[in-house]
């Protein structure tokens, strides 16, 4: 029996208390239930609990599906959403700052977005019956989960239903094959990939594509499941039998030999137009996304890339919204797309505190045709790291506990617990994100939040680089090292000549903003043009140190460096002071980190309080006795 929401009694019969859907400003929210509708009958209507009597609705709709009291906000309309998952409770909190009334159908009554929402109704996104009430009181309809009742909400834009994103746009989703043609139609780059319904045309597909080889599901497929991998031909009949066999909806793509996966968050308004979100990491265990880097540390030529894929993609669909493009980052720099989300993704948690617009923020701007939002960072670097269950039961509660203590004392740390009554092995039960001024903050107090030592600056990508002519400037680049290091920074020392090897100049700065250098430090010997032909390679700072020679004591080092030609500056530091290059190139590093500045602030005190205590001591002994 489907469930619906029962008729609501005539006004005369609730004249001395009526009951709105929307309840007026400083209202309590109240849930609707559904409930199986009994036979019908004449004399008899049917008893009514109290929750279901507190969110009756007016016998007939009102305009834009919204109740009776007005809604003050941003927008006027009432969002429904389908689905009050982790997802929901987000777009819910993101939606009572803005003053936009959010009302959710699930079929749990504890489901995570229960306790946030404006009014949660009780039943199933998949039942057609129950989709098309809940639309009477909705301004604009919306999913936080695509496995709903597509066909329904194609019915209900037939008849004048606000559906953003398109049911079309569900539709092609919901079935990973159908999404596959669809954009390998679009010339999005793609797996080769390749329908199977008999074990002769999958041995076929692995003649074809070659071994390991990558099964997959049509439809309901999701973190890792639905998902095998055959590693030989006669794996194939049990891999197919653990995905319910070819009845079930398969297909096949050939195995990615990926080195990184990668996600774009795309927002389209309503008026077509698009706003891409920061290019991200994102790390998988027992295939569940389990840590987002934001930004992704690749090249700008692969972040250009992967946004032009994924933005063609979503071009491609139809409707308003948030969409998740997850991609493959190959060995040789290719950028494939491996599937999409029309809603706002767990690759995109980190937008709540890292960017100037969360992506559920954005989904509302979308979808209620209000300005999209600004998408980029406004944290130079961010973790985001989901809480799964470690255990079942309250074992598993009370390890995600302990952990969220742990957050609680991580500098950049906020947690969002998602309130699921039930733990599991493995289940999302909330995430934590960490926001930095590097990306070696946030790793750092990742893993103290983790109680490991397993990440240090010498792996991680150097921030600052030191390089030299020939190792004969060694003795004194060195102490630019030394001074990086005291403050923790990853930094990269190494010979590249401007006239002996000037390819490898030439490579050196052209990959280094890539490779994640904000400094470069040049010491200048000899000619002294390692400096500026390397400032005329990048865009990054370039501080000169000049060497001295034999012949003029780095006076010419230093002349070079200084009467560099407009359009290309170079910093000159004093003749062989590299201790201050190293000094300088960490305040500029700190300009974005308060945690550096902190440091060289400390320093400084220390160099004063040094000086300070000589001349106290030289003040007490008097010279004599001071230069004993």
């Amino acid at each position: 029996m489907h469930a619906r929401l029962l008729s609501a009694p005539s006004p005369a019969s609730t004249a001395a208390a009526s009951f709105s859907s929307l309840p007026s400003a400083g209202a309590r929210p109240r849930r609707a239930s559904w409930k199986p509708r009994g036979p019908a009958s004449a004399t008899s209507p049917p008893a009514l609990s109290l929750r279901a009597r507190a969110a009756m609705q007016p016998a007939a709709p009102l305009p834009q599906g919204q109740g009776g009291s007005p809604v003050h906000g941003v927008s006027n309309k009432v969002v429904g959403v389908l689905g009050g998952g982790q997802l929901g409770k987000m777009l819910c909190q993101a939606a009572s700052q803005m003053g936009i009334k959010i009302v959710i159908l699930d079929p749990l009554q504890d489901c995570p977005a229960s306790s946030v929402c404006h009014e949660h109704v009780v039943g199933s996104f998949n039942d057609g019956d129950t989709v098309r009430e809940f639309a009477k009181r909705c301004g604009v309809l919306t999913v936080e989960i695509e496995h709903v009742d597509a066909a329904t909400l194609a019915k209900l834009e037939e008849q004048g239903v606000d559906c953003e994103p398109k049911a079309s746009t569900i539709m092609i989703i919901q079935d990973k094959y159908r999404q596959k043609k669809h954009f390998s139609k679009f010339g999005i780059p793609l797996p080769d990939f390749m329908e199977v319904d008999t074990l002769n045309s999958i041995e076929e597909a692995g003649e074809r594509f070659g071994y390991p080889l990558m099964v997959k599901s049509k439809r309901n497929a999701y973190d890792g499941r639905g998902n095998a991998v055959a590693q030989k031909k006669e794996e194939l009949s049990s891999v197919v039998a653990s995905l319910g066999g070819f009845e079930h909806g398969l297909y096949v793509e050939r195995w990615t030999p990926f080195v990184k996966e990668l996600s774009v968050i795309v927002a389209r308004s309503r008026d077509g137009s698009t706003v891409c979100y920061p290019v991200v990491e994102t790390i998988h265990k027992d295939n569940i996304c389990h840590v987002v880097e934001a930004p992704a540390e690749v090249s700008d030529k692969i972040k250009k890339s992967a946004t032009g894929v994924a933005e063609k993609a979503i071009k491609s669909l139809e409707g308003a919204g948030v969409f998740a493009v997850e991609l493959f980052l190959t060995e040789d720099d290719q950028i494939l797309l491996n599937e999409v989300a029309p809603r706002p993704h767990n690759s995109g948690h980190h937008t709540i505190e890292s960017c100037y617009t969360s992506q559920y923020e954005q989904h509302l701007r979308a979808i209620l045709g209000i300005p999209l939002g600004d998408p980029s960072m406004k944290a130079p670097a961010a973790i985001m790291y989901n809480i799964l269950g470690e255990d079942e039961g309250e074992a598993g509660f009370f390890l995600a506990h302990q952990l969220i203590e742990r957050a609680l004392n991580i500098p950049g740390a906020s947690v969002h617990w998602y309130a699921k009554p039930e733990m599991r092995k493995q289940r999302k039960m909330g995430h934590i994100t960490i926001v930095g001024p590097s990306k070696t903050s946030v790793k750092s107090h990742l893993d103290k939040l983790l109680q490991r030592d397993t990440y240090t600056p010498k792996k991680a990508s150097p921030r600052i680089s030191i390089i030299m002519g020939s190792d004969s400037d060694l003795r004194v680049m060195k102490d630019a090292e030394n001074i990086i290091k005291k403050f923790n920074i990853p930094v990269e020392t190494t010979i590249v000549s401007a006239h002996r090897t000037p390819e490898r100049m030439y490579e050196y700065a052209k990959s280094a903003r890539d490779r994640g250098v904000e400094v470069i430090i040049a010491g200048a010997g000899g000619a002294a043009h390692l400096p500026g032909m390397v400032a005329s390679l990048t865009c990054l700072p370039v501080l000169g140190v000049p060497i001295k020679t034999k012949s003029l004591s780095g006076l010419d080092s230093l002349l070079s460096i200084v009467q560099m030609p407009k359009g290309i500056p170079v910093g000159a530091l004093a003749i062989e002071n590299a201790e201050n290059a190293g000094l300088l190139a960490v305040q500029m590093v700190g300009a974005r980190d308060s945690e550096l500045l902190d440091k060289v602030a400390k320093y400084r005190d220390e160099l004063r309080d040094m000086v300070l205590e000589k001349a106290e001591r030289l003040e007490n002994l008097g010279w004599e006795e001071y230069l004993k």
